[in-house]
């Protein structure tokens, strides 16, 4: 124990994707090799950060999509750490100096929870029952995502709700973890709406 008997305060998230960034390796498989455990909820925020960006994508974060299906399918199974594919792992998701724009705001939000946050139903974390529970609604988020259509905008918020349930896991907030699970729904009920509207729409025309 430090001198005078104080304990060091526990290491932030955002402090430890901070030294990520600059630490050299900023690949997918950089970024699981250095959080073990806590992979799955940081490839998660990591990935879904760029489609929830405030910007229509036309279809690019597709990719990005997948893995996080993959993954999340992998934690319904009850896997214990991520697996990426080879020709993936390589991808580099930092950008060259870890200053990009989606990095900016990815860790705004992060040092926005962490502030605000604090442990809330942390005993239901960790359960094999609520990985799998936590596996099911980011793959829901994700499909919800890759179904937007091009050039909308839509999948925003299906992903900001898959970065701040993934955030809420990690941080052990079942609050929070409740606030990304209402931004997801309204994400995917705005995407549904709007077919609904469409559809009807090109009936009254036909």
């Amino acid at each position: 124990m430090p001198d005078g008997g104080v304990l060091p305060a526990p290491t932030r998230l955002s402090d430890e994707l901070t030294r990520w960034l600059h630490g050299g390796d900023t690949t997918l498989g950089g970024l699981v090799a250095l959080f073990g455990p806590k992979s799955f909820a940081v490839t998660f925020v990591v990935l879904m950060a760029v489609p929830a960006l405030p910007l229509p994508t036309g279809g690019a974060t597709h990719v990005f999509e997948i893995l996080v299906a993959l993954g999340a399918v992998q934690l319904i199974a009850g896997r214990d750490e991520i697996w990426i594919p080879a020709r993936w792992r390589g991808v580099n998701v930092g950008g060259k100096d870890g200053n990009s724009r989606f990095i900016r705001a990815m860790l705004w939000v992060i040092r926005t929870l962490e502030r605000v946050s604090r442990p809330r139903m942390s005993r239901l974390f960790g359960r094999r029952l609520s990985t799998a529970a936590f596996g099911l609604l980011v793959l829901c988020g994700t499909v919800g995502a890759f179904l937007a259509p091009p050039f909308t905008g839509l999948d925003t918020l299906p992903s900001l709700g898959v970065v701040v349930l993934a955030l809420g896991v990690l941080l052990e907030d079942a609050a929070i973890v409740l606030v990304g699970v209402a931004v997801g729904a309204a994400g995917i009920a705005l995407e549904i709406f709007l077919a609904a509207t469409l559809i009807h729409a090109a009936g009254q025309l036909l």
